[in-house]
């Protein structure tokens, strides 16, 4: 009986063990997944694969959070038309948005993606072409580090060398899935982009 006892015994010990790992790898895949989803971005950018990106980015989302970014809505404001007529009417031209749209896809293709992810914010609209560029060992990636985690929402910053961070937000659409929502670009002028080849196609 006491052989039984200390069998029962070491049979609970293990199932409490087993539950207790399950509960761990559940716990880190839940907090790490939002870190799994940039790489898992990174690599596909690097790759070109359009369709791995598609089901980690919501580009719908994500040209939303750009285009105040690359329109320059944070200007000062414009003149009344009586202070100064003509530069009241050119203020509203440049602000028109059917003149001046930004060109957002150009920081949405794979290349692009990949650019932002190593953190190279505003140019990174001048990896504009069809193919990525070979990325190499040498080519610095910079880990990214998280800034602000919330249940369902987290962001995460990459910073080059000249301390320009750019600032990527997910937010968590299952148990396990994340996607990326936002980003956000360093501040200062937008360069002028390459013309853009190939967007990241959506659905």
């Amino acid at each position: 009986m006491i052989g039984v006892e200390r069998g029962g015994r070491g049979l609970k010990r293990q199932f409490g063990n087993l539950v207790g790992l399950v509960l761990l790898a559940a716990a880190v895949a839940f907090f790490g997944a939002p870190a799994v989803g940039f790489f898992a971005i990174r690599s596909a950018a690097e790759a070109g694969d359009v369709q791995g990106l598609t089901r980690l980015i919501d580009f719908q989302a994500v040209r939303q959070s750009l285009r105040p970014q690359l329109s320059g809505r944070a200007q000062a404001p414009a003149p009344s038309f009586l202070e100064d007529p003509i530069g009241a009417v050119r203020r509203q031209m440049e602000r028109n948005p059917i003149l001046n749209a930004p060109d957002v896809d150009a920081y949405l293709t794979p290349a692009a993606v990949s650019a932002l992810t190593r953190g190279e914010g505003r140019y990174a609209s001048q990896w504009s072409a069809a193919t990525p560029p070979a990325v190499g060992a040498e080519t610095p990636k910079p880990w990214p580090r998280p800034i602000y985690w919330s249940v369902n929402r987290m962001r995460m910053v990459v910073q080059d060398q000249g301390g320009s961070r750019t600032v990527f937000t997910f937010e968590r659409r299952g148990p396990f899935e994340w996607m990326l929502v936002q980003i956000g670009l360093p501040d200062g002028a937008a360069p002028a982009s390459a013309p853009t080849v190939a967007p990241v196609a959506t659905p």
